[in-house]
């Protein structure tokens, strides 16, 4: 079950649209688009997943009828206004865009692919400059704000590509986001969200420091977070972590494994970009040492658990 939480839809036109990719975040942001009145077709790579998906979703409101599942991404593309994805990798979203059975090969002319893939730059101007030679348009559209972020339809979305395509899809896709926002062409949404994780990654680190620290000082952590986070060490981590992480419980959110994955995204840019991230490169050293650990599904605040 997604678990989607009631969030008040604003009116957009119903519209046909595609999802690709009914993983943890893909479900519930298909979902929304479903509960605000658009007709979603599904794929999803393990089909029982889009039937599961299609029975949960059976009476959400759509003018169009019910939603539908898909063998191929082409098929589930057809006759789509807009294509959403969300899937693991830059190769995952290869195999879901490109070649015969492809959702670029069944979108008809003007429509919208939106990638909602954390990949790399690179993949985004490849794919944009595919579907602007099919006669599509691509929109590379990371999220921030987790598996909780997807349930309550409260992403924050990172985009990149052409100011008419982004208009075209923003309605729509404020069905699952708090705020969805244009940065630049293709590329600037990937890179806008590896600036994200940069940020991420040292306040954890920090945070992780902070409350290990504090707890070989003999201090009430709990009683401390509460004061700090009334003043200017106040974060969304310290809100939503500290705690957490004081009970060593990491049983949840965003996996140590998936940050891994995006680190690498960040480290292989700066090389090409020339940006120094020593600290960076560092906390993602320590997170190896957390999947050593046995940490590969615990969330990315279990960085504490190296100091304990």
């Amino acid at each position: 079950m997604s678990q989607i939480n009631a969030k008040t839809y604003e009116s957009s036109t119903p519209t046909s649209v595609a999802f690709l990719g009914l993983g943890v975040m893909g479900y519930s942001m298909a979902g929304h688009l479903a509960s605000a009145g658009h007709q979603v077709t599904v794929y999803n790579r393990t089909a029982t997943k889009s039937v599961a998906w299609c029975a949960e979703f059976a009476g959400a409101s759509s003018p169009k009828g019910s939603h539908n599942h898909a063998a191929t991404p082409r098929l589930a593309a057809h006759n789509a206004d807009i294509v959403f994805c969300c899937v693991g990798n830059d190769d995952d979203l290869r195999s879901v865009t490109l070649g015969p059975d492809g959702a670029f090969a069944g979108m008809k002319a003007g429509a919208i692919f939106v990638d909602h893939t954390t990949a790399s730059a690179n993949i985004a101007r490849e794919l944009g400059a595919a579907a602007q030679h099919m006669g599509l348009h691509f929109v590379d559209a990371p999220v921030s704000g987790g598996q909780a972020g997807a349930q309550n339809g409260m992403l924050t979305v990172m985009c990149g590509g052409t100011s008419a395509a982004f208009e075209a899809a923003k309605p729509v896709a404020m069905a699952f986001s708090r705020a969805f926002t244009l940065l630049g062409e293709n590329g600037a949404g990937q890179l806008a969200k590896m600036v994200n994780q940069v940020c991420i990654a040292g306040l954890v680190q920090g945070l992780s420091e902070a409350i290990a620290f504090g707890q070989r000082a003999g201090l009430d952590m709990n009683q401390v977070l509460d004061v700090i986070g009334k003043g200017a060490a106040q974060s969304w981590q310290l809100d939503n972590r500290g705690k957490t992480m004081v009970a060593d419980k990491f049983d949840f959110g965003f996996a140590v494994d998936w940050m891994r994955k995006d680190l690498g995204l960040v480290l292989d840019e700066a090389k090409r970009n020339g940006a120094r991230l020593p600290v960076t490169a560092l906390v993602d050293q320590f997170y190896a040492d957390v999947q050593q650990m046995g940490g590969k599904r615990w969330d990315t605040s279990s960085l504490i658990k190296r100091l304990k």
